[in-house]
Parts: C-alpha cells; structure tokens; sequence
C-alpha cells in the first residue's frame, strides 16, 4: 500500500521531547473535520492505516449547516459523467449507514445505524413547478431523470404533491423521487467518526497551522502545540484548503460560499411523513420528524468567511419559503444555521494527489454538493491513497487540471 511503504520513513523524523500516544507517526494525517474529512479517516482506517484527523472544529465550517438534501435521481447537471458520480454517492451513503452502524457509531444519538445513526432516512422527494415560466423547465428534468433512472422518478399530479407536503400553495406540475434521503450532516459525521475511532483513529484538536516539507514530499503537519509526522498528508479542510496553496507551491482555488439556513417548527405537527420540496428555481424545505422544516440555502459568493446570519439573508429565505408553502405561515423560527461552502473556480471539487508532490492529497471543492458527494468522493482519494491508482470517476477533477500558480515553474 503506497500510504504504507512510507511510514517507516516518516516516522524517523527526529522528536524533541516526550511523545504523547496521539501525537506518534501515523501513516495518513487528515486535515479538516467535517463529513470529506471524516469519511476520508474513516476510509483509511478500515483499509488497515494508522490515521490521525486533525480538526479545529470551526464554527461555519459547511457540514454542519447543510440541508442533507441525497437526491442524485433528479440531479439536473447536464453533465453525464458527473451524474454517474451523483448516482454512486447516493449508493455509497446507503452503505456508509450499514458500515457505520456495525461499527457502533452512533453519533451522540445513542443509536447505531439507520437514522439513530447517520441521520441517513428516506423520505421522498418533490421537484415542483410554480409558474408558467418553470413547466418546460420541470419538462426537461424530468426527461434527464426518466434517462438516467429509468422506473425511479415519476410525474404526479399537483393535487398528490400537496397531499404529501399539505403547506404547499398552487403547484403546476411534480415530480416525486421516492428514493431520496436526507442526512444530518453534523449527526452523520460524529457517527462516522465515532466509527473510525472504534478501528483505531486517532484525533487531535487544533488548527494545523503548515506542513513539514522536504524534496517532493510532506513529511508531518504542525498546529500550535504539537507536530505529527505522517507517511501522507490529505488537505480536506473545506473553504480553508487554500491557506496551504503558497507552502505547496499549488493552485488550490477554493474559497467560501456563504449559505444561510432556516429551521422552522410547526409545535403539534408531524412531519415525519413529508417529502423535501426542491422548487426549480427556489430555496428547497427539507422537513424532519420533529416538526422541523429547514429552508435554504443563499448562495452568498462576495461574503468571504463571515459566518453571522444576515437580515437580507433571513429574509430571502422566508420570503421564498411562504411563496412556496404559505401554510408554514404560523411556524416558530427555531435556528438559523450559516456554512461556508468550499465552492472551486469552476464548480467542480478537487480530488486527489497534487502533481508535485508524491504524498500530499486534497478532498475538497464541493460546493452546494458536499453533503451528497464528499463521503463517496472521500473513499476514492483513499483508494489513491493506498493503491496509488487514480479513479476513473475522479480522474477529470484532479486538482492538477488547475495547474500552477505563476511564478512557480
């Protein structure tokens, strides 16, 4: 295993003073904890490698701000390849929940698998059309999605769409994916990383402020406090990757996209049964058991990593929110969320080992999809991690499409 041979290296570093056990060479260090960074650990882990997760628990960080929405069924990319890439995530999720529920992670919930688990339920969901202006719109997903999921998703009539989701107002034309799931991104990743410390990971807390360098290779990562040396390094940390582009000499272009976040509950009323609401051109209602219904999310690009919600953001989303289901008109606001979307320049995530260098990785860039995407994405990087053989799934969306930075040869 590539990660493997080169354990015995790192770990030869030299050490100045007394070595706690969490703070012993590993073969893999994972930079970032959220659901990519997590997922990547617990990859690793399970594949037999001594993995420490570095996470500094940031409070915008997107994970825990996500609506959970897992519907590639209706993904409306015109993009072949990258909805073949959807479809497998939505797979892998199904079995992520099996594999973290047998090795007890239950996420703080005290359950193990299944929804007391990663958050992960199926529950449905309604693509709609509200105007005149979205029908031929609604027309042609639905004819990507009868394409590309042949018997999965089916056209209802508008009278069934508020029979199922009974706030909605007028709807001209539905969509139903009863296939889809959603996930609590925060529960999700406790469980995950609950499971990978019950195969032997490793956590430590803090910011990892550089990288220990030498030749073409990353020899250990260093916070405030402690230094880890590490056969691999793998840079998952969200809208924060770049900070590590000038050391790496690399063109890491990601950077925060702002999303706000509205949890909404209707005291007395189940909504366990409900679908999601995906309009065509509107902010999605993500229902929960509780009487909980979120509503998201703004796509914020010029707000850098401020993390405060905003008036003109709160706003938009009720405003929409009532537009498209005015019977969440009595609802108490309960919370409003904000995360940083790690968006890339060109909208797709970067994934895999950097060009110049032998052992360092990168699993980020996953914008509005990270939630879908980032645990499936995260076990292809391992597999390059440990068999030094790219995925054809990934091999488009390698951070070297970017290049180098100018002034560097």
């Amino acid at each position: 295993m590539a990660a493997m041979a080169s354990r015995h290296q790192a770990g030869s570093r030299d050490t100045v003073g007394p070595v706690s056990p969490d703070q012993k060479p590993c073969d893999v260090a994972v930079i970032g904890g959220g659901l990519v960074g997590a997922s990547l650990a617990y990859e690793l882990v399970s594949r037999g490698l001594e993995v420490v997760l570095a996470d500094r628990h940031h409070p915008g960080r997107a994970t825990d701000a996500g609506a959970g929405i897992l519907s590639p069924e209706t993904f409306l990319d015109p993009d072949d390849a990258w909805a073949e890439l959807a479809l497998a995530a939505g797979e892998h999720h199904r079995n992520l929940t099996r594999r973290v529920g047998e090795d007890g992670g239950a996420g703080g919930t005290g359950g193990a698998g299944g929804a007391g688990g990663t958050g992960h339920e199926v529950c449905g969901l309604i693509r709609l059309s509200t105007s005149e202006g979205e029908d031929e719109w609604l027309e042609k997903a639905a004819q990507l999605a009868e394409r590309r999921s042949p018997g999965v998703v089916s056209r209802i009539d508008p009278e069934e769409a508020v029979r199922l989701f009974p706030p909605l107002a007028s709807v001209r034309g539905a969509l139903l994916n009863p296939r889809a799931a959603r996930i609590d991104g925060r529960r999700a990743t406790g469980a995950i990383v609950d499971a990978a410390v019950s195969r032997g990971l490793r956590r430590l807390d803090g910011e990892v402020r550089s990288l220990e360098l030498s030749g073409d290779r990353a020899s250990g990562v260093t916070s405030d406090s402690w230094t880890i040396s590490a056969g691999s390094v793998a840079i998952a940390g969200g809208a924060w990757s770049s900070q590590f582009a000038e050391q790496l000499r690399a063109d890491l272009p990601v950077g925060p996209m702002k999303g706000q976040i509205i949890h909404m509950t209707l005291p007395g009323v189940d909504t366990s049964g409900w679908p999601i609401v995906q309009p065509m051109f509107s902010h999605y209602l993500v229902p929960w058991p509780d009487g909980r219904v979120a509503c998201g999310g703004t796509l914020e690009a010029d707000a850098g990593f401020d993390v405060n919600p905003t008036a003109e953001g709160v706003h938009e989303l009720l405003r929409e929110a009532l537009r498209t289901a005015p019977g969440l008109s009595k609802a108490t606001v309960s919370e409003i969320r904000v995360g940083l979307r790690p968006s890339s320049s060109d909208g797709r995530p970067l994934l895999g080992r950097l060009e110049d260098w032998s052992n360092v990785y990168v699993a980020t860039g996953h914008g509005t999809e990270g939630l879908l995407l980032g645990p499936y994405t995260a076990a292809l990087v391992a597999e390059s991690i440990v068999t030094g053989v790219v995925p054809a799934l990934i091999e488009a969306i390698s951070p070297g499409r970017f290049g180098r930075p100018s002034g560097h040869g």
